[in-house]
């Protein structure tokens, strides 16, 4: 009997080898600069002349009828680049690296430079046709809010008078012209009128909750948390405890797909809320319980690999990285932060295991899913591409792994 538990515990012993707290640091950190490296070594702040082929520093040197494009998608003013923004402060903050910190100084400077030159030239065929599109035109929520919330996070280190003018913009384009529900839930005027998007929960959270900490207006709090209730009546759902992806107000239905990234970007927002939300707010409490609810929701559908589903409640559709980094970004700053019980930090460390698994040693990040709009056909959702390092994940790796690093300390 004897020598029977020894083999038994050598073999248990031999399958669950023990990985020391500091080997797990390390790894994390290599994975973390791999990524940050190809984003700052790789970035180029120029543009190419698609009509003749020159490459020019500024827009203002190239000829009036050249068709510039920018040479890097680093370098552009689009709301995932907002998130990366976010995430390579916070990167460069956790590991004392000064070069991540100052790239979206130094993008910022290079977007409010250049971007006139697209907008003189604008003539209304979409603001995707156009470097800058979302830097000169501010229809909806994803146009200003992720960038205006890396705008901010900027001007806390560079007080430039025109990028506080920009931030006032955003403020008042959110408080005054984007379009609402009557409960004052905001809303997208397509698919159909009107629609929510669990999307901006972040486009406008993200901005919301640092202006009310940049200016001390607790109307840009009061609005954030405004939205974070109204979504989870629109959009939750208590039987999976999972966010649709939207909501129809016409004809008061929600969507039919349990898009990872929306949930995901939904846990960023009310993440970032609880960042910057005064402790005597009087809605503190509420916004906690339903940050609870919606990561126990979540935590029930990560997979065996640390990962999360394209679709959280369809096994068969395919794992899907964006979302498992927000997810495992989103319930290691509740640790952290308190938000949760320390017991969830076992499903944050699982996560970032499924996430690192996708990263190349080269910093590529494998298993993004494109951007997505909202749809009516689930299928759609399962077909969406996955391009190798999609920007729409970057941001979210970057923050999961800063995130995890003090999940260690």
């Amino acid at each position: 009997m004897f020598r029977l538990v020894a083999v038994i515990v050598l073999c248990v012993a031999v399958q669950y080898p023990r990985i020391s707290l500091s080997q797990n640091t390390v790894d994390c950190e290599k994975a973390l600069r791999a990524v940050a490296n190809a984003v700052v070594n790789d970035s180029v702040f120029r543009f190419v002349d698609q009509k003749r082929g020159g490459h020019f520093k500024s827009a203002s040197e190239a000829p009036k009828d050249a068709q510039l494009r920018l040479v890097s998608p680093y370098a552009d003013w689009r709301y995932w680049n907002g998130v990366l923004n976010v995430a390579l402060i916070r990167l460069g903050e956790v590991l004392h690296e000064t070069p991540y910190s100052d790239f979206p100084v130094k993008s910022t400077a290079f977007s409010f430079d250049n971007f006139g030159y697209f907008e003189e030239r604008y003539k209304g065929e979409g603001k995707w046709n156009y470097s800058f599109g979302q830097r000169f035109i501010m229809e909806e929520l994803d146009d200003c809010g992720a960038m205006g919330a890396s705008l901010i996070e900027v001007y806390r280190r560079d007080r430039q008078d025109r990028y506080r003018s920009y931030i006032d913009q955003a403020a008042a384009h959110m408080l005054t012209r984007q379009t609402r529900l009557e409960d004052g839930t905001f809303a997208r005027s397509f698919p159909h009128k009107w629609t929510l998007w669990s999307d901006d929960l972040y486009m406008s959270i993200s901005f919301l909750s640092r202006m009310g900490e940049l200016t001390g207006d607790r109307k840009y709090l009061d609005d954030a948390a405004l939205q974070v209730i109204n979504f989870q009546k629109y959009v939750y759902d208590v039987s999976t405890g999972l966010m649709h992806h939207c909501w129809y107000s016409d004809v008061q239905r929600p969507g039919v797909a349990f898009w990872g990234r929306a949930n995901g970007w939904a846990l960023l927002a009310q993440v970032d809320l609880l960042d910057h939300l005064p402790k005597d707010h009087p809605k503190r409490i509420q916004l906690l319980d339903i940050l609870q609810r919606h990561i126990l929701g979540v935590a029930r559908y990560q997979g065996a690999e640390g990962l999360w589903h394209q679709l959280l409640d369809k096994t068969d559709s395919y794992l899907e990285t964006s979302c498992s980094a927000m997810f495992t970004y989103a319930i290691a700053r509740s640790v952290n932060r308190g938000y949760i019980e320390p017991r969830y930090a076992t499903i944050a460390r699982r996560g970032w295991e499924g996430v690192m698994s996708r990263i190349r040693p080269d910093g590529q990040v494998e298993g993004v899913c494109a951007g997505t709009s909202v749809s009516d056909d689930l299928v759609a959702y399962y077909r969406r591409p996955t391009p190798l390092n999609d920007i729409h994940g970057i941001g979210g790796v970057l923050l999961a792994g800063a995130e995890i690093l003090q999940l260690g300390k």
